[in-house]
């Protein structure tokens, strides 16, 4: 099972792990992403993600098919939450599984890396001098 997803409602890590889990599976290494409460120094009261949800699961897909070509017996599951969320909400889960933990780790960690520089989300911040867009800059 393959599981990658964009979605509005609560993200489930047991969803995720379950996506990964096999009896050839050894180790089983999850992220998970948090809204906290600051950034750069700045207080943060409420995160939105926005996204194209059919390109973003796509790239999210390709991401695992280029993984997992290099590094065999892997598997892999990621949910990205969109909308409105409070400090303390889970934002983004991802879950590889292979026969050792050290692939594991490295392949999560790899994910997460590539998600957040290839996948279309973008994140807006909201603190008390009012919302900006993080990475991106007015071209004007």
């Amino acid at each position: 099972m393959t599981l990658f997803r964009v979605q509005a409602e609560e993200l489930s890590i047991d969803e995720c792990y379950r996506a990964v889990e096999s009896d050839e599976q050894g180790a089983v290494a999850l992220f998970v992403g948090r809204v906290r409460n600051h950034n750069q120094g700045q207080v943060i009261t409420l995160l939105e993600y926005e996204a194209y949800p059919s390109m973003a699961e796509k790239e999210m897909q390709l991401i695992a098919d280029e993984l997992a070509a290099s590094t065999a017996g892997i598997r892999l599951a990621c949910s990205h939450r969109i909308g409105p969320l409070k400090v303390g909400d889970i934002a983004v889960v991802c879950a590889v599984s292979s026969a050792h933990r050290d692939q594991a780790f490295q392949v999560c960690r790899q994910f997460i890396d590539a998600l957040k520089a290839r996948v279309p989300v973008w994140k807006r911040e909201h603190g008390p001098g009012g919302p900006y867009w993080v990475g991106w800059q007015d071209a004007r």
